[in-house]
C-alpha cells in the first residue's frame, strides 16, 4: 500500500532509513548499492519509457541473494519545493507502487532498477533508491543509498503563425510565431517556400530583413510583390520540433484600394442592413401598439330603443304596447262549441301591429279567421294543436 506524501508515516521513513543506517556503521559494511557511470544523470522524452539502473552487492560476494537475506526497498522522488514522496516500495515481500512506475527485474537478483513508463513533465526530480538487507533473526546487514537525477524533456507543441501589418507595396510586416509549450525552450527559424525558396537563418538574411530567433519573429521591411509567397516557421529543440505557416500577400497601392473599399463597403452594407432590421422592428411594435389602443378605446354599440307600438313582446315579457293590443283584439264572436278549440295567434303575428285606425260610424269589421290557411278547428284539434285561453281586454286596453 501506498503512503501518501505529507503523512506522519512518510515523514518517518527518512528517519527511519537514518537509524538502520547508522545501526549498520557499527557492524560490517556488507552492502553496497551501484549505478553504471555516467547514468547518475538521465534525460528522457515526454511520452516514451525509461529505466533507472541500480543494483546491490553483499560482501563476502554472493553471485545471488541468499535465503535468509531479507531486503527492504524504497524509491523517493525529491522534487525542490515539495515534500518527499514515495514511488515504490518493497517490504515483507510485498511491491507497492504508484502508476507507471514498476521494477524491472526480481528482487532476488539484487537488481533494483526501476522502470518508469508514459512520462510526463511533472516527473522530473531525483529519485533515491534505499536498500536494507537484515538476516533472519532481525539483524542489519547492511544499508545503502543511491541517487539519480531525471529531466523529462518535451518537444515543441504545434506552433501558431500569423502576421502584422499592412501587407501592399512600401510598408513593414512583421511575421510571429510561437510555440506553447517546449523544454528545453524552442528555437525558430523561418522558410521561404517555392517559386522563389529562401531560408532566413544565419546573419545574411538580405536586405530590410531581420530574425529574432526566440521570440520566433520575422521582421520584413520595404516590402515588395517578390515577396509574395507561403512562410514556414519551424520550432525546434534537441528532442522534436514542429512548425506551422502562413500566406503572405503582397498587394500594389490600386490593389489595396480595392480591399479596403470592398471591406469599407461590406461595413458600410452591414452597417444598413442593421438599421433596415431595426427600423422594421419598431415600425412592427408601433403598429401593435396602435391595434391594442385602438381595441381599448372602442365603444360597445348602442341598443336601439324600443319604439312605441313596433314590438309585441317586452323585456320583462308582457305586451309592449296597449294600441297593438287593441289594434290585434278580435272581434267579439260566438262562444265556441263545446268540443272545439280556438288557435291563438303567433308572436310573428302579433309583432305586426297595424296602425290605430280612425273611429267611423259604419258597420263594425267582419270577424277574421285565424285558423291558418283557413283551417277548421276540428282540423286542427286532429293535427296536435294545443287551445290557449286568451285574454280579454278593456276598452282602456287593460287586461280582463
Amino acid at each position: 500500500m501506498i503512503i501518501p506524501a505529507g503523512t506522519p508515516e512518510t515523514s518517518l521513513l527518512p528517519v527511519l532509513f537514518l537509524g538502520l543506517s547508522t545501526l549498520a556503521s557499527f557492524s560490517l559494511a556488507q552492502l553496497e548499492l551501484h549505478v553504471p557511470a555516467g547514468l547518475n544523470k538521465l534525460e528522457a522524452v515526454e511520452g516514451e519509457e525509461v529505466v533507472l539502473p541500480i543494483w546491490y552487492t553483499m560482501t563476502p560476494e554472493q553471485s545471488s541473494s541468499q535465503p535468509w537475506e531479507e531486503p527492504l526497498l524504497i524509491w523517493f522522488l525529491e522534487q525542490e519545493g515539495k515534500e518527499l514522496n514515495q514511488v515504490l516500495s518493497y517490504i515483507n515481500g510485498a511491491v507497492s507502487s504508484k502508476p507507471r512506475v514498476s521494477l524491472v527485474h526480481s528482487i532476488s537478483t539484487r537488481n533494483v532498477s526501476l522502470r518508469l513508463e508514459a512520462l510526463q513533465e511533472e516527473d522530473s526530480g531525483t529519485y533515491r533508491c534505499s536498500v536494507n538487507v537484515k538476516d533472519g533473526e532481525s539483524t542489519v546487514m547492511g544499508h545503502s543509498s543511491k541517487s539519480i537525477e531525471l529531466k523529462v524533456l518535451v518537444p515543441p507543441a504545434p506552433p501558431s503563425c500569423s502576421f502584422q501589418g499592412a501587407p501592399y507595396v512600401g510598408t513593414n510586416v512583421t511575421l510571429n510565431c510561437k510555440s506553447p509549450r517546449s523544454k528545453p525552450t524552442a528555437q525558430y527559424q523561418w522558410e521561404k517556400l517555392a517559386p522563389s525558396a529562401q531560408v532566413f537563418f544565419g546573419p545574411n538574411l538580405g536586405k530590410g530583413i531581420s530574425r529574432d530567433a526566440v521570440r520566433g519573429s520575422l521582421k520584413l521591411t520595404n516590402i515588395s510583390t517578390s515577396m509574395s509567397g507561403v512562410y514556414v516557421c519551424k520550432a525546434q529543440n534537441r528532442v522534436g520540433f514542429s512548425q506551422c505557416n502562413v500566406t503572405l500577400e503582397v498587394m500594389t497601392g490600386s490593389k489595396a484600394a480595392v480591399v479596403v473599399g470592398a471591406i469599407v463597403g461590406t461595413l458600410v452594407g452591414l452597417v444598413l442592413l442593421a438599421g433596415l432590421v431595426l427600423l422594421y422592428q419598431r415600425r412592427t411594435k408601433t403598429l401593435e401598439e396602435l391595434a391594442n389602443d385602438i381595441k381599448e378605446d372602442a365603444i360597445a354599440p348602442r341598443t336601439l330603443p324600443w319604439t312605441k307600438g313596433s314590438d309585441t313582446i317586452s323585456k320583462n315579457g308582457t305586451l309592449s304596447s296597449v294600441s297593438s293590443a287593441r289594434a290585434l283584439r278580435p272581434p267579439k264572436t260566438a262562444p265556441p262549441r263545446p268540443g272545439t278549440f280556438t288557435p291563438t295567434p303567433s308572436v310573428s303575428s302579433q309583432a305586426l301591429a297595424s296602425p290605430r285606425l280612425a273611429r267611423t260610424d259604419g258597420p263594425p269589421p267582419q270577424a277574421v279567421s285565424l285558423s291558418p290557411g283557413g283551417v277548421s278547428s276540428s282540423a286542427l284539434s286532429r293535427m296536435g294543436a294545443v287551445p290557449v285561453m286568451v285574454p280579454a281586454q278593456s276598452q282602456a286596453g287593460s287586461l280582463v
